[in-house]
């Protein structure tokens, strides 16, 4: 039996590489698991050999130490890999196939799941509906961020690469579908950004810049994006964005109408969520900065999509109200303007065979709007420590060193960094 590595949650600011154990067609007891689904049996699941497995900014919100994340959680959500053992009950997905994994975990058979609702699935997260790999309060799936992983429901979830070779090739842009590229394109569809729409993206980390990309593939005109960091400003910036240094700006509709000759625009994503700092030189954190703004600037019957995370347990919130998800929210703002609202996790299959299809059709260049860069899996603390200063960049950790043999040129040794 191999043995099998992964990115463990220390604590407040740590994380390791440890030994854990070879996953199994069971759900075992471990940190985070829910009692509940302590021996479930999984023989419509699988066994991958991890090929990509991505840092998310949702799994940099529980390193910070901002959820009630057990110390000892396997982290990672983001997930493709190589079928290496199928369970009794899968009957399509084969030994050998390349697949993408939909972060959302979804048993297909509740009525979520038949109406197209796979992440708030009723049948996976005994405490609430949804559930993700290696998250807090999620169910305890064991996460991705490892050698080798187990995937529930196999045949319904799992997106098949059609061609291997072609896949690996394009293997940094298709890593992205597991969460990121579905996650931005879906704040900005929900926003309802359209041909010519004008956008607002709050925030250029890597959902954000996804969220942008998106918005150009929907057809929209100008894309403004809005951070306090230059170098992600910048990345936005070298695929087309317009920007916003919110750093130096306190009033965003007057550097909208700077850049439009109007203060609004027609659609706005939040792909900021709880850990949102005000504006200006002198910001700090004020959790509902981002969602007070994005009504602020949207027209009148405007929609706003807000991907970004928003948490009903917050330790390290600066006031009562927030550390439960409490936030002071305008919303008699958002009433009077007419708005519509989409929240939530993103339901990835809704979208993730249709962005692999633009993928493959050199249509979608996502690894390139995000920055992808390779990193092994050795290196996983480093990559979140740069994470967390803000680098312009999305980290693709690498188990077995197959993203690096096929894109040697997108690999990032630290140890010459």
């Amino acid at each position: 039996m191999p043995g099998n590595r992964a990115v463990v949650y220390k604590g407040p600011g740590r994380v390791a590489v440890e030994t854990i154990d070879y996953p199994e067609l069971v759900l075992k007891d471990g940190p985070g698991v829910n009692p509940l689904n302590v021996g479930r049996k999984c023989e419509h699941g699988v066994i991958l050999r991890v090929v990509s497995t991505n840092i998310c900014g949702s799994d940099q919100h529980m390193v910070r130490g901002r959820t009630t994340a057990p110390e000892g959680l396997v982290l990672g959500h983001e997930i493709t890999g190589e079928v290496i053992e199928v369970g009794r009950d899968v009957e399509f997905i084969k030994k050998g196939d390349l697949v993408s994994v939909p972060f959302n975990i979804a048993c297909g058979r509740c009525r979520n799941c038949k109406e197209g609702n796979t992440h708030i699935c009723l049948n996976v997260n005994p405490d609430r509906p949804g559930s993700a790999y290696g998250y807090v309060d999620m169910g305890g799936w064991v996460g991705g961020q490892a050698e080798y992983v187990m995937v529930p429901y196999a045949d319904f979830q799992l997106l098949k690469f059609p061609d291997k070779d072609q896949a690996m090739e394009k293997i940094l842009d298709l890593t992205m579908l597991s969460d990121i590229f579905p996650t931005g394109y879906h704040g900005a569809y929900s926003a309802g950004v359209t041909t010519g729409s004008t956008v607002y993206v709050a925030g250029a980390g890597p959902v954000g810049l996804a969220a942008a990309h998106a918005a150009q593939l929907l057809g929209a005109s100008v894309v403004i994006v809005g951070d306090l960091n230059p170098a992600r400003l910048e990345q936005a910036r070298s695929f087309g964005c317009e920007t916003i240094d919110l750093s130096q700006h306190a009033d965003v509709g007057e550097m909208i109408e700077q850049i439009l000759g109007v203060p609004e625009v027609d659609c706005a994503v939040d792909c900021v969520g709880f850990e949102a700092h005000g504006h200006g030189r002198d910001h700090q954190e004020e959790p509902a900065t981002v969602l007070n703004t994005i009504m602020q600037i949207t027209r009148a019957g405007g929609r706003l999509g807000i991907p970004g995370l928003y948490v009903t347990g917050d330790p390290g919130a600066k006031d009562e109200e927030a550390k439960i998800g409490s936030l002071r929210i305008r919303i008699g703002l958002g009433w009077a303007k007419a708005h519509s609202f989409v929240t939530g996790q993103t339901p990835v299959m809704r979208y993730h065979r249709q962005l692999m299809n633009m993928i493959l059709s050199g249509r979608a260049q996502i690894a390139k709007a995000v920055n992808a860069t390779v990193i092994d899996l050795d290196d996983a603390p480093r990559g979140y420590a740069d994470f967390d200063r803000g680098v312009a960049r999305k980290f693709v950790l690498d188990p077995h060193g197959l993203v690096r043999k096929h894109h040697p040129e997108r690999f990032l040794a630290f140890s010459q960094n």
